[in-house]
């Protein structure tokens, strides 16, 4: 089902939840659609997509593509995403402005860059690759992170909105990675909203962290906490009503427990378009 326009607080696809999905056709603006998921072909995981996409919008968010590598972007990987987008018509494309693999070993985690005026280059050359590739904009997603770098340039916020501006993509701003790195490095997580391009935020994540001693752990596997849900107050009142996904990826639970945290998302944002 292609849609040409993502509204409302949608839901991250999980397996687990297929059957439930195609039983109960639950009330869900949308779904996100994990892509590497379904990099293969055939089987399970696209006969059940087949049929949840002729009913819900789907939008496609990626871990694969390592933007931040320096080695070269996969053809093949690049080739097969082209094919899913030409099969199930989302309506957009996002992935993370991280790396995760070199020339031979892939890490299969979402590892952060430097804030650096030659990461700015690279990373926004990259995209543009990507995009001119797919034929389509794409969504860059900011990190949460637990280290930083002493050869940083400039703040994360001035990183991504720079990368943004050259690379003319989209933004992605998820906003329980921000509330996990403010708390990680002990910046202001008002001062990296007010700092980012948010005229080009067209999709927000919530998601839950795990407190591990001094440091938040960005885990998605708990529901959203009420500092999250504060600044996605504060987020909501600066974009408007963005399309919010709620993100549970461990411990996945009932989806009545998704549903209900959708409806704290839409509430919040009802909420902020009365006060305006």
């Amino acid at each position: 089902m292609t849609s040409e326009v993502i509204s409302g607080v949608g839901l991250g696809l999980r397996s687990c939840h297929y059957q439930h999905i195609l039983a109960e056709q639950p009330v869900v603006p949308w779904f996100e659609v994990m892509t590497d998921n379904y990099m293969g072909a055939g089987g399970q995981p696209h006969h059940y997509l087949q049929q949840i996409a002729a009913q819900y919008p789907l939008t496609f968010h990626g871990v694969g593509l390592s933007l931040g590598s320096v080695r070269p972007l996969s053809d093949s990987y690049l080739d097969r995403l082209v094919e899913l987008i030409d099969i199930y018509q989302p309506a957009w494309v996002s992935e993370h402005l991280c790396w995760s693999a070199n020339t031979q070993h892939n890490s299969h985690d979402l590892l952060p860059m430097p804030y650096t005026e030659a990461a700015v280059r690279h990373m926004s050359e990259r995209i543009s690759q990507v995009q001119e590739r797919l034929g389509r904009r794409i969504l860059v997603e900011n990190l949460s992170s637990y280290v930083t770098f002493a050869e940083s340039e400039m703040t994360e916020w001035e990183y991504i909105s720079e990368i943004c501006q050259r690379a003319d993509c989209d933004l992605l701003l998820d906003i329980n990675n921000i509330h996990v790195s403010a708390v990680n490095h002990g910046f202001d997580a008002r001062e990296y909203l007010a700092g980012m391009p948010l005229a080009r935020v067209r999709e927000m994540h919530l998601a839950g962290y795990e407190v591990q001693g001094d440091l938040l752990l960005d885990s998605h596997s708990q529901p959203v906490h009420p500092p999250v849900w504060q600044l996605y107050r504060e987020a909501v009142a600066l974009t408007g009503p963005v399309p919010t996904l709620i993100e549970w990826d461990n411990a996945i639970p009932a989806f009545s427990v998704l549903e209900q945290e959708a409806r704290q998302a839409q509430q919040i944002c009802q909420e902020v378009a009365d006060a305006a």
